[in-house]
């Protein structure tokens, strides 16, 4: 099959991409510096602009599913600036693919698109297990931006072109993504919780979620669906095992949360927000998780 993936160069991306080779699969990507198009190692690359809306709509041929994963990091200081660019990039990217596949009419084979979502549009509890049949609000920035981003996608649907959007929880991955800003001080021994520890942090082995992509391509899912570990833990287990998997010890109080506020401002919520996210959706579809538990996972990566 030919896949059409963006934020192909990415934390998820890149290693999706490389498993998707390995299954078969023909790929195309789509990025926004010309140079990188050349790199053949990652599949065909067409060059696109979600802020000018330029696009090579030559990236549609003969594709039959998009993986749209592109978005800016969350995990930067919410400035005026930098919160425009995580909307925009996720809103206008989306946009553009869906008013690209409109002007091709029927002139393409697209029956599937797989959109990126995250676990963000959840409100923070301590005690409430979200699911999927939840009715998002837009109370917080970051339910704003996921809202927003998930809307866009609705544009996808029609006739022909079935849309499956994965909420994803914490990536766990040996390079960058959640653990990487946490191993320097954890290595040192001086890991600690954040807060009061007890927030719920809803993760997932990078490899894992690979493959739940890899499934929805090949069994065509469509719906919402969190792509979480079933085991989500709390803060201060979280961080404990991390130690552990590190053979470190750890003994610290936990951060002040003034602290951490002061250092990362607005950021700090994705410290302190509490997200208990069911993955039953994803185990009554007949998904094996790889690492269904947090210190196993943690140690394939460290």
């Amino acid at each position: 099959m030919k896949l059409l993936i963006t934020g192909a160069t990415g934390l998820v991306g890149s290693i999706l991409v490389k498993k998707a080779v390995e299954a078969g699969h023909q790929i195309h990507f789509l990025s926004t510096r010309i140079n990188k198009t050349a790199d053949q190692s990652l599949g065909k690359g067409f060059y696109w602009n979600p802020q000018t809306g330029e696009i090579d709509i030559a990236c549609f041929d003969g594709v039959e599913t998009i993986i749209h994963l592109a978005g800016a990091s969350i995990s930067q200081r919410w400035t005026s600036k930098n919160k425009k660019e995580i909307m925009d990039s996720r809103v206008l990217g989306t946009r553009l693919l869906v008013n690209s596949i409109a002007s091709l009419k029927e002139d393409h084979q697209v029956k599937q698109v797989i959109g990126a979502s995250a676990i963000g549009i959840y409100p923070s509890s301590e005690t409430t297990l979200y699911n999927e049949s939840y009715l998002p609000k837009a109370d917080s920035f970051l339910e704003q931006v996921v809202l927003a981003w998930e809307n866009e996608q609705e544009g996808f649907i029609s006739d022909k072109i079935s849309l499956c959007k994965l909420r994803i929880g914490l990536v766990l991955t040996a390079k960058g993504g959640v653990l990487a800003p946490m191993k320097i001080p954890t290595s040192l021994g001086l890991g600690a919780a954040f807060g009061h520890g007890k927030q719920v942090q809803s993760w997932i082995h990078i490899d894992d979620l690979v493959q739940i992509i890899l499934n929805a391509v090949d069994q065509r899912w469509s719906g919402v669906y969190n792509a979480v570990s079933p085991n989500p833990v709390t803060q201060k287990e979280f961080s404990k095992s991390l130690a552990k998997a590190m053979s470190r010890p750890f003994f610290l109080p936990p951060v002040p949360k003034f602290l951490i506020r002061l250092v990362a401002g607005e950021m700090s919520t994705l410290v302190f927000n509490s997200q208990n996210v069911s993955a039953s959706k994803l185990t009554d579809k007949g998904y094996q998780f790889i690492y269904p538990d947090l210190l196993p996972a943690m140690k394939s990566l460290l």
